[in-house]
């Protein structure tokens, strides 16, 4: 009577006959047979090793082996003013860009630009050696006792954008030649409406380096041609015409041109996915 009994919870299933049935069989792999090798083709495929020649493997961390030569460009701390220019070119494709600034994406094809380069390159305005030359000259001659000669004004192209305002006003200008990337370019938004409201040919060329190597300066807003000698008249009045057809003439239509807008390629391909994906879901519900 005074014996307690503990009873052990066993799962029943331990206690159940384990028949040959009941038994979990065996899985069998099922493997591949070995390709049959042949070791007289395997030596014919491999070189001879050069016993003279150790191979001897780089180690490239730290204080070991010299790294290999890696295209470094896009870790370089630029100057500041081309992070600039790269973040403003950006920009420019990014936001919705107005026409009166649009219309400077729009310059002279090549071929032309060439030409009138050319063209402008006779009309090179004296430099300093030149004009100092000129000077020694007249002075010389001043002393000597000559009459005073009256020179003819010489042919060269006008510069600075005050006097080229003053000669377009005044239609004096012949050509205009406007660079399309002077920063700020408040500079020179305004010549393009007044060439047109003055009836002055006008273009937009690529690089204000370009105009200023020929007028001796690091760069130029704009240059002028106003007048020019009679064997190069011909070869004006074909650039002026031309000139006109591409830009003069289609003022209204590229007054109406916006630029920009032109997002990233990561988010063009999520809007393409969001497009897919309405349509998919349109497609089930006309289905």
């Amino acid at each position: 009577p005074g014996v307690k009994l503990f009873c052990l919870s066993v799962p029943l299933r331990l206690f159940q006959s384990r028949s040959p049935g009941n038994m979990p069989k065996a899985v069998k792999s099922k493997k591949p047979a070995p390709a049959p090798y042949d070791a007289r083709a395997k030596k014919a495929d491999t070189p001879a090793a050069n016993p003279l020649i150790e191979k001897r493997t780089r180690n490239f961390s730290v204080g070991n082996a010299i790294q290999p030569k890696r295209d470094l460009s896009r870790f370089v701390k630029w100057p500041k003013y081309i992070q600039i220019q790269r973040q403003r070119k950006i920009l420019y494709q990014r936001l919705k860009v107005p026409p009166a600034i649009n219309q400077f994406t729009k310059t002279l094809d090549k071929s032309l630009a060439l030409q009138l380069l050319k063209l402008a390159a006779k009309y090179k305005p004296e430099d300093k050696a030149q004009k100092k030359e000129r000077l020694k000259k007249l002075a010389e001659e001043k002393a000597a006792g000559k009459a005073d000669v009256q020179t003819k004004k010489p042919f060269m192209l006008k510069y600075g954008i005050n006097h080229i305002t003053t000669l377009i006003e005044n239609k004096k200008a012949s050509l205009v030649v406007i660079a399309h990337d002077v920063d700020p370019i408040e500079l020179v938004i305004f010549l393009p409406a007044l060439c047109r409201k003055f009836d002055v040919p006008y273009c937009i060329i690529k690089g204000k380096a370009r105009l200023g190597q020929l007028v001796h300066k690091k760069t130029a807003t704009a240059v002028a041609f106003t007048a020019v000698r009679n064997e190069d008249k011909n070869e004006l009045a074909k650039l002026t015409e031309a000139i006109k057809g591409n830009f003069n003439e289609r003022y209204e239509e590229i007054r109406r041109q916006w630029g920009g807008g032109v997002m990233g390629i990561k988010h063009q391909h999520a809007v393409e996915k969001h497009r897919k994906l309405l349509a998919k879901e349109e497609a089930k519900k006309m289905g």
